[in-house]
């Protein structure tokens, strides 16, 4: 039987690349988002690309009585959660826009869910969670720290899931730590599409190499690092997207064993039985790797033979010289790892980029 998902924020850049995925998993979509930071044309896309048609629903994860209706109107396998603002110098200047949306808002789905009965979730959460990391790779059990409101707002959302899991052994709550996620799909007809002037690295490179920007800004060349700038984990969103669906899976199979175990009735087998819940399982989702700002924009300007002016700035307050993941939990637990590379992450954004210049806005 086919199991339906609800994607929270699924028509935003790593929504709507999970979108395809699940799909081609054969998993049913709802996507649920108010479009804050996101297009209703990336959905339109996704439909294309699948050659399907697909929910969509425009709400706000704060709306109880909206979501009560689109959870009685389907029968859930469990909710992928990526609704959330996501800018860190924003949250700074409006930290308490990000707590209500971000943690008030999964409060609120939470709520819903549990009155659905439907307890498997996928909550999109950030490396942000790490702080400044004490040694390197970060692995899931370093400890957590933030310097932001945006990551603070992450951070209060996992330990809300960590007692949630505690209070209920029927919650199957995974958290994906993500790093630095850039690309695009290889159609070029999806991708990163920053309503203003870029936050993230790699769509500010490719709107210089377009002429959108004049120049890129580098943080900071003093670091202790391979060349003096900051060092970081970037992973390719259609590797991203790979994770949630692996993590889907995984509750499916978690869900499967509990089942058949149920079935034995066995008193001697079940004293013995595998533990199926899940509870409160934080997995990083990164390449393993790092790479320094200078060497993505050297490998840019390589595959794409543009030229990507830039100049160096100041570091920023709250920077961190190197951050990258050990992805060894989503290997052995997942059976998933990181396939794309850094000369695909360059190509396909720069195929999304130049096809669509002004993103999904035709002018």
């Amino acid at each position: 039987m086919q199991q339906k998902i609800l994607v929270t924020g699924g028509a935003g850049y790593i929504g709507s690349h999970t979108c395809i995925a699940l799909h081609e998993a054969g998993y049913g979509i709802v996507v649920y988002d108010n479009l804050t930071n996101s297009s209703r044309e990336a959905i339109n896309r996704v439909a294309q690309l699948i050659d399907a048609p697909i929910e969509f629903i425009e709400g706000d994860v704060r709306n109880a009585e909206q979501l009560r209706e689109v959870f009685a109107a389907h029968q859930f396998f469990g909710v992928i959660h990526f609704a959330g603002l996501k800018a860190v110098g924003e949250s700074v200047a409006k930290p308490l826009m990000y707590y209500n949306n971000n943690v008030s808002g999964t409060i609120t789905l939470l709520e819903v869910m549990a009155d659905y009965k439907v307890k498997n979730l996928v909550f999109s959460s950030s490396a942000t969670v790490y702080g400044d990391p004490e040694t390197l790779p970060i692995d899931e059990s370093s400890p957590r720290s933030c310097t932001n409101p945006y990551g603070q707002s992450k951070l209060m959302v996992e330990h809300i899931l960590e007692d949630l899991a505690v209070s209920d052994d029927d919650w199957n709550l995974v958290t994906l730590r993500y790093f630095n996620p850039v690309g695009a799909h290889i159609s070029g007809q999806i991708g990163e599409d920053p309503n203003d002037t870029p936050n993230n690295l790699m769509p500010y490179i490719s709107q210089v190499a377009v002429g959108k920007l004049e120049k890129l800004s580098i943080f900071g060349n003093d670091y202790p690092t391979v060349d003096g700038t900051g060092v970081r984990d970037y992973i390719h969103v259609v590797d991203l997207a790979a994770g949630h669906v692996a993590a889907l899976q995984y509750l499916e199979q978690q869900a499967d064993l509990a089942t058949n175990d149920l079935a034995t009735n066995d008193s001697v087998t079940n004293s013995s039985a595998i533990n199926t819940s899940v509870g409160f399982l934080p997995i990083n989702l990164g390449s393993g790797k790092g790479s320094s700002v200078l060497e993505l924009v050297t490998a840019f300007s390589e595959v794409t033979a543009q030229s990507v002016p830039y100049q160096f700035a100041p570091r920023r307050a709250g920077d961190i010289a190197s951050c990258y993941a050990s992805a060894d939990k989503a290997k052995a637990l997942l059976n998933w790892q990181a396939q794309l590379s850094i000369t695909d992450m360059c190509v396909d954004t720069w195929r999304w980029q130049s096809m669509n210049p002004n993103g999904y806005c035709p002018t």
